[in-house]
């Protein structure tokens, strides 16, 4: 029998997951586990590789066994993984040099200052689209180089490799025969040119990082290797690996100039499709790759917000006035509109468009009345909120005028309807819901299916993406003009503090 299924692997943050999809790209099992945070300082964020690992090929070989399948049944892997965090590890023996640093870590901001205040930052924009910061691969590796005795001389001598997270993991899946990335996550690393689709010779240098480490740099849809037999009982090819932003842009179809998404989980990522041109953000998002096929890159902005469904978590665990996730809503429709409570939730500083990590959360608008109705509405309109200020950068940014674009939206906070109806009302745009809510990992299971040669090409794939839900705007327009105006002034008054 012909194998006509995907197995998908979503190594996120706290967790990994595997999926086996259907030749109908329907879900047929899945598999999760979590693995443990480490924080040996403040603002440090840690991650044992080995968990990564260990908890990637346990939940590729429960999910399999829970679809009652084999290698045999499967087609090819499909690979999305968590963004920018760094792991180093010697090709001899596969010890790692210490923990991964994870994309939230803060520990080279000294370091990013220091090349800021020395000029850099405008190479580094011009050549990667990002900005100089510790979000991003590269200042993470040289912490690594420069904390560990004679790491430089084995890195140049051949003896130690990095990677993002997918390198990590298809170096482990195919018995350290590929050292390979995709074209997503090099442009993460802020080592990586996205215009010459190289790695950059002049960014290298200026952190003393010998390119001999580097992986080999490959479209999203591509051959990265065989996963070695030892693992499933037979060998599988790898075909498809993005970031996970990238892979849920990809998942959710928006294939055309114009189309968006955005993501909100624990932060939220919103990501626009400028097409072949990469758009220089005069408004402080990122330029990145969303996603490249036959050697062509199709380009994205990209905005962050760093705390969208962690502000649940916040009324749940901080505040105490929730016991779980889905009250947040229901709280909220109890709440006294005549209130104009404003949450500007900085709790570790303000991403896109402000990329401010200094400043913290504030309430505005507090009276004697206000209770924990008035504080969830707040909490969930914050997130709305946020992401105007994304889209109106992006719109700026991209056509300068002009309706805001249908927002395709997936994550946790997507599956409340409130929260998505307050989302069109405040950007005063469409918010469609798909029906398939596991996008990130249908994306890499798209890009692994259609190189394999079982899934429909983009247009087909397109086609194929089904509406669970459109949520339309219903405030009036004085009310929206007047509730952005009062964000406006609260983000202000937070900001000058």
């Amino acid at each position: 029998m012909t194998a006509s299924h995907i197995l998908a692997i979503d190594q996120g943050t706290t967790s990994s997951r595997a999926i086996v999809f259907d030749a109908a790209m329907s879900i047929v099992a899945s598999a999760q586990q979590e693995f443990p945070q480490h924080f040996p300082r403040s603002g440090w964020v840690e991650h044992d590789p080995r968990d990564l690992w260990q908890t990637t090929l346990q939940t590729c070989r429960g999910a399999l066994e829970k679809a009652s399948l084999t290698a045999a049944d499967i087609a090819a892997i499909g690979i999305t993984n968590q963004r920018e965090t760094t792991v180093v590890w010697d090709v001899e023996t596969g010890a790692t040099l210490g923990n991964a640093i994870v994309w939230q870590d803060r520990r080279t901001a000294d370091t990013c200052a220091a090349l800021r205040d020395a000029g850099h930052s405008d190479m580094v924009r011009a050549q990667t689209g990002l900005l100089l910061d510790p979000y991003f691969s590269g200042t993470k590796l040289k912490w690594i180089l420069d904390h560990h005795d004679s790491a430089r001389e084995r890195a140049r001598a051949g003896k130690l490799k990095f990677g993002t997270v997918d390198s990590w993991l298809i170096w482990n899946l195919t018995g350290g025969a590929a050292h390979v990335t995709d074209a997503t996550n090099a442009a993460r690393t802020m080592l990586y040119n996205i215009h010459t689709g190289a790695w950059s010779d002049e960014i290298c240098a200026l952190l003393d990082i010998p390119q001999v480490m580097l992986p080999q740099v490959k479209d999203c849809a591509a051959d990265f290797g065989m996963a070695d037999p030892a693992h499933f009982g037979a060998a599988l090819p790898i075909l498809g690996v993005a970031g996970d932003q990238q892979a849920a842009t990809v998942g959710q179809a928006c294939f055309m100039p114009g189309m968006m998404k955005s993501t909100y989980g624990t932060g939220c990522f919103a990501l626009l499709n400028t097409g072949t041109t990469a758009v220089t953000s005069q408004n402080r998002l990122l330029t990145t790759i969303a996603y490249q096929l036959d050697g062509v890159p199709t380009y994205a902005l990209e905005g962050s917000i760093f705390v969208a469904g962690a502000v649940v978590q916040w009324l749940r665990d901080g505040l105490g006035i929730i016991a779980d996730a889905a009250e947040a809503s229901k709280l909220a429709q109890t709440a006294d509109t005549a209130q104009n409570v404003i949450l500007v939730p900085a709790f570790v500083g303000l991403g896109a468009p402000y990329w401010n990590a200094d400043c913290r959360g504030a309430a505005y608008g507090l009276t004697r009345a206000t209770g924990p109705a008035e504080m969830a509405r707040a909490a969930l309109e914050s997130v709305g909120f946020q992401t105007r200020d994304l889209l109106e950068a992006m719109q700026a940014d991209w056509h300068g005028s002009g309706a805001v674009p249908t927002l395709r939206v997936d994550g946790g906070m997507a599956a409340s309807d409130w929260t998505m109806q307050f989302l069109a009302d405040i950007i005063d745009a469409p918010v469609d819901r798909p029906r398939m809510t596991e996008t990130t990992a249908l994306g890499a299971a798209w890009l692994a299916g259609q190189r394999a040669g079982i899934y429909p090409d983009m247009q087909g794939f397109a086609e194929n993406w089904a509406l669970e839900r459109t949520f339309t705007p219903e405030m009036g327009a004085d009310t929206r003009k007047n509730r952005y105006a009062a964000w406006g002034r609260a983000i202000a008054a937070t900001l000058a503090v």
